[in-house]
């Protein structure tokens, strides 16, 4: 089970890793209604390397980036969810749109996102080909997304 960190902590446990000679990926997200897709992703994100970190968009920065009516779960409850998955070694909250300055201070081996991001867009690439790491993308499970499960929760609704 992963835990929920604060970035001065996640800081401090990425030194020790560092010097533990562990490959560390980091990856991030809103992680709003978990679902399949989520965990295929962490789990095909953790195999590329011995730690995954996961930079979490706390309720505010959800709320800027995908409208007032989200996040649907609170922060607490998504990083306790997200930490209680196998594949997810650590969760750090973020407070800003993107996660460039949690990413700066880290610097993780391997920066991953979803193949729905072209990798000269993905923010941190520059920090983390610059220290020698790599950039990769994951194909997402078809047909898996949060906004598809409200949309077919509103349409019940309708029914």
């Amino acid at each position: 089970m992963g835990v929920v960190v604060s970035r001065a902590e996640l800081t401090q446990i990425r030194e020790k890793l560092k010097r533990e000679g562990k490959k560390v990926v980091f990856t991030n997200g809103c992680f709003d209604i978990v679902h399949r897709g989520h965990v295929d992703y962490l789990t095909k994100a953790k195999a590329l390397g011995d730690v995954l970190l996961v930079g979490m968009n706390t309720d505010a920065s959800v709320k800027r980036l995908k409208g007032p009516a989200r996040p649907v779960v609170c922060q607490d409850d998504r990083a306790f969810v997200l930490s209680a998955f196998g594949a997810v070694d650590y969760v750090c909250l973020f407070e800003e749109d993107t996660p460039q300055e949690l990413i700066r201070a880290v610097v993780p081996d391997v920066l991953v996102k979803g193949s729905d991001w072209a990798v000269d867009s993905i923010v941190g690439k520059d920090i983390v080909e610059a220290a020698g790491g790599t950039v990769q993308t994951i194909e997402f499970v078809p047909n898996r997304s949060t906004t598809d499960i409200i949309k077919k929760i509103a349409d019940s609704k309708t029914h």
